[in-house]
């Protein structure tokens, strides 16, 4: 019997973008080609310092005891195959998705098993041909470590697991013509997100600064102050709340933005029923005005909400 243990250990997992349509094409050139690259991919696990754990199929499983060098892999294999496919017509081409996660696994001989092995798995199974998503575990080891940007895809939801996994998908350079992901918040396309990105930008200053960090002290601080002007200049009108108003707005953005777990399509339209509520409370002319969107709301909420408990349970 082989010993079982648990560890925790950094999971590479990688397969072929449409390996049933390739085969159907041309089974043997399709082996043969699908050969070359796991043999290229197993030199560059090698030299990371990763083992390759299980092969089947079109499929791989690799572990790392570096998060960063399992990254580094995983970017210096689409690197050479994306070479590799620049010989082969675009019908012939052999595209891999890699996805990695840094999880609790259970190891039973050479071979690994559980939520942390699942979890790459998915990862990988969602990212685009020649591509590599990462779980937030990988991502808060590596963002600092490693010359790539990273877009964040939101919860990605896994069977078994709460709230879903949050996931980003590994922008290799803004030149790179393989297909990526743009930042789920800004719904723009990849390519526009790309260029975006590679546009010099000056430091942010301010509020402005508070929110894209996350700072809400920051915002309360200006929220005090204005409050303090308000009453240190009182003529009997708090014209302050508006302003604070629209600080609370611009800290409840922030805090759905820096929370990955929050649904953030259902996140907005709390917030704006929040909003919409209090408006209708501050200007009070004894009608509740505010009801017919509020029920609009939540009535979007709710169905959003059915949809992501049912592809959950699809997963």
């Amino acid at each position: 019997m082989s010993e079982t243990r648990r560890k925790l250990t950094t999971i590479f997992s990688a397969d072929v973008q449409d390996y049933t349509r390739l085969m159907r094409a041309d089974e043997e050139g399709t082996l043969a080609t699908l050969k070359r690259h796991r043999d290229a991919m197993g030199r560059l696990i090698e030299a990371h310092e990763g083992r390759v754990v299980n092969t089947w199929g079109d499929g791989l499983i690799a572990e790392f005891p570096s998060v960063v060098e399992a990254l580094r892999t995983a970017i210096d294999v689409q690197n050479e195959l994306a070479g590799c496919n620049e010989k082969c017509a675009a019908d012939e081409q052999m595209l891999f998705r890699i996805g990695i996660n840094l999880g609790d696994v259970i190891a039973e001989g050479d071979d690994l098993y559980g939520d942390g092995v699942n979890v790459a798995a998915r990862l990988q199974a969602s990212a685009p041909a020649g591509g590599i998503v990462i779980s937030n575990t990988v991502y808060d080891q590596v963002r600092n470590k490693v010359a790539v940007g990273f877009d964040f895809l939101g919860p990605l939801e896994v069977k078994n697991i709460d709230r879903g996994v949050p996931s980003y998908a590994v922008r290799i350079g803004a030149d790179d013509p393989r297909p990526t992901f743009a930042a789920e918040t800004f719904g723009r396309r990849a390519e526009a997100a790309a260029a975006e990105a590679a546009k010099p930008r000056p430091e942010p200053v301010g509020v402005i600064a508070a929110i894209r960090s996350g700072s809400l002290p920051v915002l309360y601080i200006v929220a005090a102050g204005l409050v303090a002007l308000n009453l240190l200049t009182w003529n009997g009108t708090f014209w302050s709340v508006w302003p604070l108003l629209g600080l609370a707005i611009l800290a409840g953005l922030a805090w759905i933005k820096t929370n990955p777990w929050v649904d953030r399509s259902i996140g907005i339209l709390v917030l704006s029923g929040l909003v919409l509520l209090t408006i209708n409370l501050l200007t009070w002319r004894g009608v509740f005005w505010a009801v017919w969107p509020l029920l609009a709301f939540a009535v979007v909420g709710g169905i959003r909400w059915v949809t992501r408990q049912n592809r959950r349970l699809g997963s």
